[in-house]
């Protein structure tokens, strides 16, 4: 799945947002992280990371884990990215309250508007096995909706961020 769409912010203020550290802001208002944490840090830029999600669909979907290794990045021309995968780890072996889901290649890409600071466009890119036993159509119902709250709700935030 890919998302699109420009955001009434700077690309620091959406970077804020969206970033992915333990302590980040990305719990608070993405409805779809309950809780994020590093595993092991790799370097600067390159983390392993678990993340929760709560249940979704009137609990259809039960409680995710995710563990990726997560890289960021920030370019000379302002845009700030993040990218992850799927990698198993020994120090965070599946959880027994969780599903554990598999995130193949993804990312956020937040891309200054020339000539507009106080606004961003913002790339996602979503391609997620949710794992357990989900009927397909389910999961195709869940995720177009999941990336419209994703953008409503970030909106929402980095308007916070200004007042």
């Amino acid at each position: 799945y890919k998302g699109e769409g420009i955001l009434p912010a700077s690309p620091r203020n959406v970077w804020e947002c969206i970033k992915p550290v333990a302590g980040g802001l990305r719990t608070k208002w993405d409805q779809n992280v309950k809780d994020f944490e590093v595993i092991e840090t790799i370097s600067d830029t390159v983390s392993i990371c678990r993340t929760t999600t709560p249940s979704a669909c009137m609990r259809i979907i039960s409680p995710r884990e995710f563990v990726d290794v997560v890289v960021m990045k920030q370019y000379e021309d302002g845009m700030m990215l993040s990218a992850a995968t799927h990698v198993e780890h020994p120090l965070c072996p599946p959880q027994p309250d969780f599903v554990r889901g598999f995130n193949y290649p993804c990312g956020c890409f937040c891309i200054p508007v020339p000539g507009e600071p106080d606004r961003t466009e913002l790339l996602t890119f979503f391609q997620t096995d949710l794992g357990g036993y989900l009927p397909q159509t389910v999961v195709d119902s869940f995720f177009p909706s999941s990336i419209c709250g994703f953008y409503s709700n970030l909106t929402k935030a980095v308007k916070t961020l200004k007042a």
